[in-house]
């Protein structure tokens, strides 16, 4: 059978192991809709979790913040892009939803700043929510690209080390190291010196754990979504040649 994870691009396979059809141009699945719909639910959950960050929940001992409602779900459509359609297409989506992020940020700070009509009376409320500092803003965006990108390096290769088995031990593996990253990066930057060491360590440890027991309680709703978009699409991509750089500038490493 023709080697899916081929440095020409995608292969479509037979699940039943069978011999598949040719091989298909590699970015020809990505205009397809289930693929829109897939980038779709990815940046709706990442601006939606933004937005609602601003809110810290409590429940008993363990101190969150909203985005928990929602942020996760970014991780686990971001392991089916990279399960599905490989690490370069899952790149262009994290870069996609880092810029539409910024525009959205941009429009919430463009709006605040703009004059508001006499009557109106939701300036501070406004303010409240919308009008994020500059040093959130860096950690948010800093915590979203590395966490991003790490989860989606992680699936990939644990994808060509399994043989592409055992699918819950690299999305959980993925979310364990990405969510990781990204908890640590965003609170460091965005609250060290501002909050108390111990309240800190709680928000990392909290994030982390409730993240990835979401990702795992996830694991068979993933499973079906990803096979029922590689038999959809036809293809199961294996990046063995991917070149991993975020930014592919200059010469090759690999294919992308």
């Amino acid at each position: 059978m023709t080697d899916p994870g081929s440095p020409t691009g995608p292969v479509r396979t037979n699940p039943r192991g069978n011999d598949g059809p040719a091989m298909v141009p590699a970015r020809s699945v990505t205009g397809s809709s289930s693929f829109l719909v897939v980038v779709a639910l990815f940046i709706t959950s990442l601006i939606a979790a933004n937005t609602v960050a601003v809110k810290i929940l409590e429940f008993g001992p363990w101190v969150t913040d909203a985005g928990l409602l929602t942020f996760p779900v970014a991780y686990i459509v971001g392991d089916v892009l990279t399960e599905v359609y490989g690490y370069a297409a899952a790149r262009r989506v994290i870069w996609l939803g880092f810029i539409c992020n910024a525009l959205a940020v941009g429009t919430f700070q463009l709006a605040g700043a703009l004059p508001a009509e006499a009557s109106w009376d939701g300036g501070a409320a406004w303010s409240r929510i919308f009008d994020a500092t500059p040093r959130l803003l860096a950690a948010s965006l800093c915590a979203y690209l590395i966490g991003e990108f790490a989860n989606s390096y992680v699936l990939a290769r644990l994808k060509v080390l399994t043989g592409g088995r055992w699918l819950w031990t690299r999305t959980i593996s993925s979310t364990l190291v990405g969510q990781g990253l990204d908890t640590v990066v965003f609170v460091t930057i965005a609250f060290a010196g501002t909050m108390s060491g111990n309240l800190i360590w709680s928000m990392m440890v909290t994030g982390w754990l409730l993240k990835t027991a979401y990702e795992i309680l996830a694991t068979p709703l993933t499973y079906l979504v990803v096979g029922k978009l590689k038999r959809a699409e036809g293809i199961d991509v294996y990046d063995r040649e991917t070149d991993f750089r975020p930014l592919p500038i200059g010469p090759s490493r690999g294919v992308a």
